[in-house]
């Protein structure tokens, strides 16, 4: 691993890591702050998975992070959204390719060799962060945007008894039923819609998954609300099939780091009432 980059913020560190991943095949970078802690402390970890687009860079210069992970005393850890490099995989759009990996492994050509951002997010990663930074990895949880709250709802939901607490902003809540799931899926895993389940957090509770905490934050002015968020059909089957979840419906905040940055400091003091010991 290397540091590429590092700053004293709070009284902590903000640092920018590179390292080779044999999940993807590629150099992956990272970005973690170490809040000020005693010599031989042990803190809990909030991962950060970024939305269609992003890289680390866009929560760790936007979102307001650093003061509530330093009053709290808590690691926050951002990976990329995919792999990168010349020679891996990409697409003109948007919404498929490099910066659009949607938290999956996927199976199909061309994209195969490289997009595996599940094993690397759920075990790789995880596996670094252990070793090398002062993480109590007993005591994690996990949040999100957009794509990414689509990556932090299922991974948790999949790992509950890994992650206290799983939280978002303005998730992709079904990606069976959007536009940006079913393109991103049926090129990442193909057209069988059974393989695209574990990447669907209504899917995955419909299925059987539950977590004692979950947190929704969406704005009322998102323009991707009504088509490709669709949070109103996450809270529909939680109440159908008895899965408890908080949603804060925010009237006039939209889909960018304005809105993000106003409610970050209120979800990580509910991890943190969440990762105690």
């Amino acid at each position: 691993m290397e540091t590429t980059s590092s700053w004293k913020a709070h009284g902590g560190t903000q640092g920018v890591y590179r390292h080779a991943s044999s999940a993807t095949g590629t150099d992956m970078h990272f970005a973690v702050y170490v809040p000020p802690h005693d010599k031989g402390a042990k803190l809990p970890v909030l991962w950060y998975l970024s939305g269609l687009t992003c890289t680390h860079a866009n929560v760790m210069e936007k979102g307001e992070y650093r003061a509530a992970c330093a009053k709290h005393g808590i690691i926050f850890v951002a990976p990329d959204t995919s792999p990168r490099g010349d020679d891996v995989a990409d697409d003109d759009s948007y919404d498929l390719g490099q910066g659009a990996g949607m938290y999956v492994d996927a199976t199909e050509t061309p994209w195969a060799p490289h997009y595996r951002m599940r094993t690397y997010v759920e075990d790789e990663l995880p596996g670094l962060i252990g070793d090398v930074f002062p993480a109590d990895m007993t005591r994690q949880s996990i949040t999100g945007h957009s794509m990414g709250g689509h990556g932090a709802l299922t991974v948790g939901l999949r790992n509950p008894e890994r992650f206290r607490s799983l939280s978002a902003f303005s998730p992709i809540v079904t990606t069976i039923g959007a536009p940006w799931g079913r393109k991103s899926l049926t090129a990442y895993l193909g057209g069988d819609e059974a393989a695209w389940r574990p990447y669907d957090a209504c899917a995955l509770i419909a299925d059987g998954a539950r977590h004692p905490h979950i947190r929704i934050e969406q704005g009322g002015d998102d323009e991707f609300l009504a088509e490709q968020l669709r949070t109103g059909v996450l809270r529909d089957v939680c109440a159908e099939l008895g899965q408890d979840i908080t949603i804060h419906l925010r009237p006039g905040y939209d889909h960018s780091y304005y809105f993000i940055s106003s409610f970050m400091a209120d979800h990580i003091a509910w991890h943190a009432e969440r990762l105690k010991v």
